[in-house]
Parts: C-alpha cells; sequence; structure tokens
C-alpha cells in the first residue's frame, strides 16, 4: 500500500493551514504552523499572482493530504462521486468522511488519521461483528464499529476518555468501545476548510 513518507508538517504549511495530521503536536506550541510561518522551500518571500488552475490545484492537494490520501485513489472517490446523484463535490467530502479510516478518527480512537490508519491495518475492529483491515473500505449508515476484544486494554482504547466529543453523524459508546454512524454526514458537518467546487472544476477540464 502506497503512503506518504516525507515530512508531514511541510504539508500543513504548503497548504498554508493546520491539517491536524500529528494529534496532540498540532494543538501546542510544537506546531510547524505556529514556530514556522510561510511555505517550505526556497524564494519564501516572493509573492506570485495566484491563477485559477493555481486556486483549484491547491483546492485538491489540501483535500487530499487533509484525509492522507494519495492521486490515484483521489481520482478513484472522484470517479465515484460523479456517479452519484446529487452534488459531485459534496459527494466527494462525503465519501472521503465515509472512509474506514477516517471514521475510527472521527471517534476519537485515534489522534491523527495516519494513526487510524495503522490501527485498522492492525485488525483491532469489527464492522457489524466482522473484522475490516482495509482503511478505504467505505462505511454505510447504520455501520457499527467496535474493538475487538483482544485490543481492549491497548492504550490507546484504555485511555480512551469519556468526555470524547463526536460529529452528529456519529454515536459513540465509550464504555463499550462501540461507535456506530448514525446518519451520513452533510456538508455542513465536514469541517475541512475548501471549496469542493474548485476541485469539480479542474477534473472536468
Amino acid at each position: 500500500m502506497a503512503k506518504y513518507t516525507d515530512a508531514t508538517c511541510r504539508l500543513c504549511r504548503r497548504e498554508n493551514d493546520k491539517l491536524f495530521l500529528k494529534g496532540d503536536r498540532c494543538y501546542s506550541n510544537k506546531c510547524a504552523m505556529v514556530r514556522r510561518k510561510g511555505p517550505p522551500g526556497q524564494n519564501v518571500g516572493r509573492r506570485r499572482k495566484e491563477s485559477e488552475y493555481g486556486r483549484q490545484l491547491r483546492a485538491k492537494q489540501k483535500t487530499k493530504r487533509f484525509y492522507g490520501v494519495l492521486e490515484k485513489q483521489f481520482r478513484k472517490t472522484y470517479a465515484r462521486a460523479e456517479q452519484m446523484s446529487g452534488i459531485t463535490g459534496e459527494n466527494l467530502l462525503q465519501l472521503l468522511e465515509r472512509r474506514f479510516d477516517n471514521v475510527v478518527y472521527r471517534l476519537g480512537f485515534a489522534e491523527s488519521r495516519a494513526m487510524a490508519r495503522q490501527l485498522v491495518t492492525h485488525g483491532h475492529f469489527h464492522v457489524n461483528g466482522k473484522r475490516l483491515d482495509i482503511p478505504s473500505a467505505t462505511l454505510n449508515e447504520g455501520d457499527e464499529i467496535t474493538v475487538i476484544e483482544r485490543s481492549k486494554k491497548l492504550m490507546p482504547f484504555a485511555e480512551l476518555e469519556a468526555s470524547t466529543t463526536v460529529p452528529a453523524w456519529l454515536e459513540m459508546d465509550v464504555n463499550q468501545l462501540k461507535g456506530k454512524i448514525v446518519s451520513l454526514p452533510t456538508r455542513e458537518e465536514i469541517d475541512i476548510n475548501v471549496e469542493e467546487t474548485l476541485i469539480v472544476e479542474l477534473y472536468s477540464k
């Protein structure tokens, strides 16, 4: 499985926005967005007028990096969104939100999506009573996610706090280490600050 292996914090600096890729570090003074202003690389002081294509590309790159998805998988997800009824851009974000690794992150089982992806790959969860270890799997309304019995004493789960808040489209039982998708996420419930219409314009060329 292909994955991004370069420095993570530079992605936030490049997009000039916190993408919350490193868990608790993103909320501390150690965050690269606090310590180092501006994009990475040389000649960062130069100002360039951003073209329409540049805005579209940045919207796509930001969304990919926010969810930890590489180009090939992102294109496949966009193709699925295009075939669904409704608004393509909103369909795209909804499909990304319903990825198994993202749902695990949103439920509070992991500090970051990268950590959630690792937990899923290592087989710590059941979906509707069956083991599932595919981070990119799309979950549906009514699906239940539970931590398998032998993993409940491990640190990420044993230290889970009862005060954990989850989005309105999810339901969480911290005592049982069980979550559920109670509805499909709407655009208002998805917190990524991006103009998804720019992504649609980019892929429509």
